[in-house]
């Protein structure tokens, strides 16, 4: 009986693998967070922590993953008219995994009440990942703004893990690829107000990307942290598991910490495994919680039929919008990743090109050109396949649930456990972060300058302006200055 149960929860993993670890946000725990409305007003004293109109030095945005996240009971973040945001400080919930890296500054390192920490509250579920990012990304941005216009010298990081570590990503990515304003008053928050920005297992993480991307040493430390993170300039083998969600962080290059542990799949999935690419991308379109709960049911498998169903229908509008799709190089299974984008969007279809012989109507390209090039698609479709999931079958036959979640051995769990003082690491990942965090907030304590390439740049760009604006005067090398009087 016993083996008979280990087998089958074995062969449940295998089932639910792809759609589980690929999805690039597995935390633990399967908690749903009640959802966020701009309306909800505190009414009771003791619901009500903190208003944003109490000003902190430095506030760290904390976003937990898969279930851990404020809910319902908490003392909230309040806007000073009362009005509840989706937020809780560090004082009323804590959470198991970010904790330590953002509590650090309040462990006697930086004087009280300059700094505090903020955690976002958003679905953090899987039942429809790409909204509950999306919440995550939007409650992000609206805390820090109201907590910027309460107090307008408040400096920010931006602290994520797993899912909400995919979170983090898109809401730096926003703040920094904002366009610069003519009037100076950015959408979001000005990204000079954002000094550090910590992802925990990147699920936008580029192939052969440092830990630091944009900084001058990317493989070593973030810009203005002296500490090393690692000896060696190697990368961690992979890339993320969502590579569609993948980008700069623009004026933010240089203040990013984006860690990646060998072996956890949802940073450091191997290359040319495409089939796992796209399901991660239906995974994100799908109740992956009913379906890791209740395998296939009626109900799961009409949800899971439906975003397969759309994905086909985007796939062939895709292939119709271009004329010359059968000379390409692309194939099908490339066009199925691309459609299968959450974001995807369909492109203005254009009119098949029309092959003429004088005296005889025209020929239409799909009667006879796509004739000619099908033995060759065909050839390219097969080949293509096999040469974009070489890593595929691999993976899969590896364990990748195990391999990614196993409880004690997962991979997604290092990052409190990573150093190797022997090979020049002396820090695990969440160390190395709290004390960066914990220079980020003694710094803002200080007042110091934001020392950041950005800064540095605007601040020269301030200096020339400064000085076309000067009128010109021309003196002699050798003139001595002479008092003058009215004509």
């Amino acid at each position: 009986m016993g083996i008979e149960n280990m087998n089958g929860g074995k062969s449940k993993r295998v089932r639910i693998a792809l759609s589980a670890f690929a999805i690039g946000a597995l935390g633990a725990g399967v908690l749903v967070a009640a959802p966020w409305s701009a309306s909800e007003t505190s009414v009771e004293a003791s619901v009500e922590l903190v208003s944003t109109s109490t000003c902190y030095d430095m506030v760290s945005i904390a976003i937990g993953g898969r279930g851990d996240t404020p809910r319902e009971g908490v003392k909230w973040l309040t806007k000073p008219d009362g009005t509840r945001l989706p937020a809780a400080m560090s004082g009323d919930y804590s959470s198991d995994w970010i904790d330590q890296a953002v509590r650090a500054p309040n462990n006697g390192n930086v004087v009280p009440d300059s700094y505090a920490a903020v955690y976002v509250e958003y679905p953090a579920d899987l039942a429809s990942y790409e909204n509950a990012v999306q919440t995550g990304v939007t409650n992000s941005q609206t805390i820090m703004k109201e907590i910027s216009a309460s107090c307008p010298k408040t400096r920010f990081a931006i602290v994520g893990y797993s899912e909400g570590a995919d979170v983090a990503r898109r809401t730096a990515m926003e703040i920094g690829n904002q366009a610069v304003p003519e009037d100076g008053k950015y959408g979001i928050i000005d990204p000079s107000q954002v000094v550090g920005v910590v992802i925990f297992a990147d699920a936008g993480r580029v192939a052969g990307e440092g830990p630091f991307p944009g900084a001058e040493n990317p493989f070593s430390n973030p810009d203005g942290f002296d500490t090393k993170y690692q000896n060696g300039n190697n990368a961690i083998p992979g890339q993320g598991a969502l590579p569609g969600t993948s980008g700069g962080f623009g004026a933010l290059d240089g203040r990013v910490a984006s860690f990646c542990s060998d072996g956890d799949l949802t940073c450091a999935l191997p290359a040319n495994t495409s089939l796992i690419h796209l399901a991660a991308n239906v995974g994100r379109q799908v109740n992956a919680d009913a379906l890791q709960n209740e395998n296939l049911t009626p109900a799961t498998g009409a949800d899971l039929a439906l975003a397969l169903g759309r994905i086909a229908v985007n796939a062939f509008n895709d292939i119709a919008s271009q004329p010359n799709w059968m000379q390409s190089d692309e194939t099908f299974l490339d066009v199925l990743i691309k459609v299968s984008e959450p974001n995807y969007k369909p492109g203005t279809a254009t009119t098949p090109v029309s092959a003429k012989v004088d005296g005889e109507e025209p020929i239409e390209t799909g009667q006879m050109v796509d004739m000619v090039y099908l033995p060759q698609k065909i050839f390219k479709e097969i080949t293509g396949f096999i040469s974009s999931n070489q890593n595929t079958i691999p993976v899969i036959m590896n364990d990748p649930y195990g391999l990614t979640l196993g409880p004690g051995s997962g991979h997604h769990f290092d990052y409190w456990r990573d150093a190797d003082a022997a090979n020049g690491k002396p820090l695990t990942s969440v160390q190395y972060a709290a004390a960066w965090l914990t220079q980020l907030a003694e710094q803002a304590n200080r007042g110091e300058p934001v020392k950041t390439k950005e800064v540095q740049e605007k601040a020269g760009r301030a200096a020339i302006q400064a000085i076309a604006a000067t009128p010109e005067t021309t003196t002699s090398a050798t003139a001595t200055p002479t008092a003058t009087t009215p004509a």
